[in-house]
């Protein structure tokens, strides 16, 4: 293979995220460049196979104008920084995210390989093009699929060299990948992708990749996961998530009352799965969903400002949230701070979430109730969290009002309150719960009709014979079961 600069840069830089399309879509928009670094052996020509490895599934293609330095520069000014470009060109910064989750923002496996950064056909001289109005689109299989222009850019290509040289010298035929808009997805093998850069009457043409099947990768570390996070990542806006929790689950265990799992639950020698103290901002709705979570430590004001500030644990949080999810908060039942307000609730909503539990405080109650999102919180609060919490950390085991819940537990919510239910145990609980409030009616229909108590509640053989034959006609499908199922 000809390398596509004739000698190799002695680093290729790339942009975590730059184009305001890319930043709307991820849900963020950060408060200055982030970088990640690809190895020059990642390089690429037009016509070379982007090769994804047996065994994985999710090759990400993201077109990206790619800026070759032309003179050693150290800290450069923001008002010489372009002079320090010599070409212009178009790029695609590829990746396997079936390895993302092994070096999460360093992305060295994900997007380090062989082959993982083609960059041409032709570079462009950047004396005669404006940074600010360059043109970049990708197709897949000759239907664009990317379409943006450099003035929407987060951080102008000024700004970019700049910042880096201020710690980092930028040598003669190093490149910089400046980030994709929207639109970038995963191709599979037999696929073929083009990037092309224009701008100033120049093009580059389109730099041409098809995509084929590689080896598979020898078992001396991480394994590829395709799992839900790498998915929405990969795919982007293309991303259809699939349901987190089957629809005759969640169906089933809305048909029974919390009081009826908390029962259910006791009897099988788990007594402490009830989020204790939290009231329903909708007491008439039901909550059934996955448990997503998020943790608050006590404040410390040095601790604060690095991490409450930002993009923080809430709310990226927030941010993480997928259809069916319940976002549940552990803020050590201090109700003293509001751990969500207005504007975080309605995000939760459009990202799908079938509720909020919380321990800690609620601001904005009354626009959250009229929002219609069921939110189990430990009482109203004024104050922001910032004056009791730290947002720390997401997606780890937490302690919310009493009970231990695991990211990925079923969380449901009615009147009563909020019990957990662990997801290998749902169908069986669902199954005997019924059974519970079957014999309940019947036994609320003869107290109802002035019967005792006594040999009723919980039922003697002869009630139960009676049950048996008030069954018979109420549920005639039902097999015969002589189990005692009240709590």
């Amino acid at each position: 293979m000809t390398h596509p600069l004739g000698n190799p840069p002695s680093k290729i830089i790339a942009v975590h995220l730059n184009y305001r399309s890319r930043a709307k879509e991820r849900g963020r928009i950060p408060d200055h460049p982030s970088y990640f670094l690809k190895p020059p052996s990642s390089l690429a020509g037009t016509d070379d196979a982007l090769v994804r490895p047996e065994g994985c599934e999710l090759l990400g293609f993201e077109g990206e104008i790619a800026l070759v330095i032309g003179s050693r520069t150290q800290r450069v000014s923001l008002e010489n920084a372009w002079q320090c470009v010599r070409w212009v060109t178009a790029a695609n910064d590829a990746g396997v995210h079936d390895l993302r989750h092994a070096d999460h923002g360093s992305n060295l496996r994900s997007k380090g390989a062989d082959g993982l950064t083609p960059i041409g056909p032709r570079l462009l001289d950047a004396r005669r093009l404006d940074p600010a109005a360059l043109q970049l689109r990708t197709w897949v299989n000759g239907q664009l699929v990317q379409d943006d222009t450099t003035d929407t850019l987060l951080f102008p290509f000024e700004q970019l060299i700049a910042d880096l040289s201020r710690l980092v010298t930028l040598e003669p035929g190093d490149v910089i990948l400046t980030g994709t808009p929207t639109g970038a997805s995963v191709v599979v093998p037999g696929d073929v992708v083009a990037v092309e850069v224009s701008g100033g009457g120049q093009s580059t043409g389109r730099l041409r990749n098809p995509v084929a099947v590689g080896p598979a990768l020898e078992p001396y570390g991480a394994i590829p996961k395709a799992g839900p996070t790498e998915r929405e990542a990969a795919y982007g806006t293309a991303y259809v998530p699939t349901d987190l929790l089957d629809k005759e689950v969640e169906v089933g265990l809305r048909s029974v009352a919390v009081a009826t799992l908390s029962a259910q639950l006791r009897k099988r020698g788990l007594p402490h799965m009830s989020i204790d103290g939290v009231c329903p901002t909708q007491p008439g709705a039901g909550m059934v969903g996955v448990a997503h979570t998020l943790r608050y430590l006590p404040l410390r004001e040095d601790l604060f400002k690095k991490y409450g500030n930002g993009m923080n644990a809430q709310k990226r949080a927030i941010e993480e949230l997928r259809p069916g999810h319940v976002l549940v908060m552990d803020a050590r039942r201090d109700t003293s701070a509001g751990t969500i307000g207005d504007i975080l609730a309605l995000r939760a909503q459009q990202r799908g979430a079938a509720g909020v539990v919380t321990d800690g405080g609620l601001r904005d109650s009354a626009a959250i109730t009229e929002l219609g999102l069921p939110v189990y919180h430990g009482g109203e609060h004024p104050s922001v969290l910032g004056r009791r919490h730290v947002p720390w950390d997401t997606g780890m085991p937490i302690a919310c009002g009493g009970a231990l819940i695991q990211p990925g537990d079923l969380i449901v919510g009615d009147r009563d309150g909020v019990v957990v239910v662990p997801p290998d145990l749902a169908e069986e609980l669902i199954t005997d719960c019924q059974e519970q409030e079957r014999r309940e009616r019947f036994i609320t229909e003869q107290v109802r009709a002035g019967h005792s108590v006594d040999g009723l509640y919980p039922m003697d053989p002869d009630w139960h014979e009676q049950f048996e034959r008030w069954r018979r006609v109420h549920d005639p499908s039902h097999t015969s079961d002589t189990s005692d199922g009240l709590g």
